[in-house]
């Protein structure tokens, strides 16, 4: 093996989850800026800056669906890969790496061909009105032509962190979002393209970043790299990793239902206050759901190589340090939410009536969302261990079994607006649970 991958079956347990969490963690919060900071710019955008939020926020179940595809064909193949790292088959770690590579150039054409000439048709059927279509149309007109930068650079980068070089995978999006922090007032209003500068800033970063991926899985300091000869789709490889990828495809793709669901019924209950409202609430929350993401995806490579070690005792004490990193954070982030509801709601917008209903549904949204380290932390164990249908069941489990029925029961039963943002948290709680303890009895109290 090359010397400069890291063995992760000595050492300290907690030292190494913490060496892959936190650089991922950074990487992903800069990721995130490729968005939040969009939706910051454009809800300040004079006069029309709220419409404009609202339409960017119709444009979520698309993105999110990209992403459900990045994770089917790309982050899928992660946890095969550190597997057979740990069984040292570096040949076919670096055939999974290659087939990986060549599903998400793929995919990327396919969901382009499909997406661009439908858009608004689709976008009209996942809850934009006659007014916010129009905003949300110029931003994904856009945003499309970079679904190849942006599969590439988020699906292959868990390559480099599986590989043990955090930094060098947090980089892949610090570069990225750097770029379009400072690309976006340029575009947005120096040269006052507005929505479509949003998305042009966008577009360029994402570039950028999947060149750097691209750079460092072909180049010399790569242990393992994507070769010539190993850039092909072979069926059964696919048909493992997609098993793989299933429970991310299937998180993602229940959170493009459920945003659409909610969309809808706040059209129909609210109007686009409400649709607006939401969108603003998703960047909280994607914002605050980063670090427990973080600890348990960046857990994924020390568990699966681990496991694959058959060094066990080892699994399930990066299992207890997840969880309890994971719920104390959650706690902490809530107590935050519950503090300064209306001062987030006033980062995204300057409106008073958004300001203070938006601080409402807040508190209702994050009501116990320590709940969702528990969901994440028992998922991403089954990932890492290759217990794929347990994954996709607790993903369908809390979103398509809890929250789309409660989305749709409650508004109706009396609750009107705030029944769509009570599903939430009660699904936090249930699908939360249920996925942890399953977890625990199933896995960990066995190994």
């Amino acid at each position: 093996m090359n010397p400069s991958t890291k063995d992760f079956s000595t050492g300290s347990v907690k030292k190494q989850i913490l060496a892959q969490a936190l650089p991922l963690t950074l990487a992903q919060i800069v990721q995130l800026l490729y968005n939040v900071v969009d939706r910051i710019y454009i809800g300040h955008l004079p006069k029309i800056g709220d419409i404009a939020l609202t339409g960017l926020g119709v444009t979520f179940p698309v993105i999110i669906l990209i992403a459900g595809f990045t994770n089917l064909f790309g982050s899928g193949g992660v946890a095969l890969f550190s597997i057979a790292r740990g069984r040292r088959d570096e040949a076919e770690a670096e055939s999974i790496l290659g087939n990986a590579c060549a599903l998400l150039l793929a995919a990327s054409a396919l969901l382009f061909l499909f997406c661009y000439p439908l858009r608004q048709p689709i976008l009209l059927l996942f809850g934009a009105s006659q007014l916010s279509v129009e905003y949300a149309d110029q931003y994904l007109q856009i945003y499309l032509f970079g679904t190849a930068f942006s599969m590439l650079s988020t699906g292959l980068n868990g390559y480099i962190n599986a590989q043990g070089f955090p930094r060098t995978g947090m980089l892949t999006t610090v570069i990225g979002g750097i770029i379009n922090i400072l690309l976006d007032p340029l575009f947005i209003f120096v040269f006052s393209m507005g929505v479509k500068g949003a998305a042009l800033a966008t577009v360029i970063s994402q570039g950028i970043s999947a060149l750097w991926v691209l750079g460092f899985l072909t180049g010399k300091r790569a242990g393992l790299r994507i070769r010539p000869n190993r850039l092909r789709i072979n069926p059964r490889r696919t048909r493992s990793m997609m098993a793989m990828g299933m429970p991310g495809f299937v998180m993602q793709g229940t959170n493009s239902l459920v945003q659409i669901v909610c969309n809808n019924q706040l059209q129909i209950y609210g109007g686009d206050l409400y649709v607006g409202i939401m969108a603003v609430l998703a960047s909280v929350r994607e914002i605050l759901s980063l670090p427990v993401m973080g600890i348990s995806t960046g857990a994924q490579p020390v568990l699966g190589y681990n496991y694959g070690a058959k060094e066990h005792r080892r699994v399930k004490e990066g299992i207890r340090f997840t969880s309890f990193l994971g719920i104390g954070y959650t706690l902490a982030a809530w107590a935050v939410v519950m503090l300064i509801p209306r001062q987030l709601m006033g980062i995204f917008s300057g409106d008073p009536q958004t300001v203070l209903s938006g601080g409402e549904m807040l508190n209702i949204y994050f009501f116990g969302f320590f709940f969702m380290a528990f969901q994440f932390v028992g998922q991403s164990t089954f990932q890492a261990l290759g217990k794929a249908r347990q994954a996709i069941f607790f993903s369908l489990f809390r979103k398509v079994i809890i929250v789309v029925p409660l989305t749709l029961l409650l508004p109706a039963m009396g609750m009107g607006v705030r029944g769509v943002f009570w599903a939430e948290p009660i699904s936090n709680a249930i699908g939360g649970l249920a996925s942890f303890l399953t977890m625990w009895c199933t896995i960990y109290r066995k190994l």
